[in-house]
């Protein structure tokens, strides 16, 4: 269930990378044996749509004009994919429980680093603090979801 609650956390960060990391990951084979993702989650165009929707997101992050995340639209998108990628990391008889504990560890996540962001761009600027928070999110992905390590080791990205 860890791996559940973290791809939540990264979730209210980036709503849409977690999406693509487990998409990439059921793709390759990679998402754990009895998992709960749902079939779909694996076909190359869902994969090609949720990186290119992440892809999107991370450079939208870095404008002045990009809304906080906290917002109604941006909460529910947060809901939604951190319960999906949350399920898809757990076995399928805990899915319910992962994508509940992924969804609510996706909303918390949002308002406390909408608060860390807030307070680093001060200091840093919009960019800089966005492509920090982008790192970390990238690093936390590593260790949530299988396969991201080697896709990072060998040059391809679970954007």
């Amino acid at each position: 269930m860890l791996r559940s609650i973290l791809i939540g956390v990264v979730a209210g960060s980036r709503s849409m990378t977690p999406l693509a990391a487990v998409s990439s990951a059921a793709c390759e084979g990679k998402l754990p044996a009895g998992n709960g993702a749902p079939a779909m989650l694996g076909h190359p165009l869902v994969v090609a749509g949720t990186r290119a929707l992440a892809a999107g997101e991370m450079l939208g992050d870095k404008m002045d004009s990009a809304p906080d995340r906290t917002v109604p639209a941006g909460t529910t998108a947060r809901i939604i994919t951190g319960a999906i990628a949350a399920a898809a990391l757990a076995p399928r008889e805990q899915r319910v429980l992962a994508a509940m504990l992924g969804s609510a560890s996706a909303v918390a996540s949002a308002y406390v680093t909408l608060a860390l962001r807030k307070r680093a761009m001060l200091h840093l600027g919009q960019k800089p603090t966005g492509m920090i928070e982008d790192a970390m999110v990238l690093a936390a992905l590593a260790w949530a979801v299988p396969g991201a390590r080697d896709a990072a080791k060998s040059g391809r990205h679970t954007r």
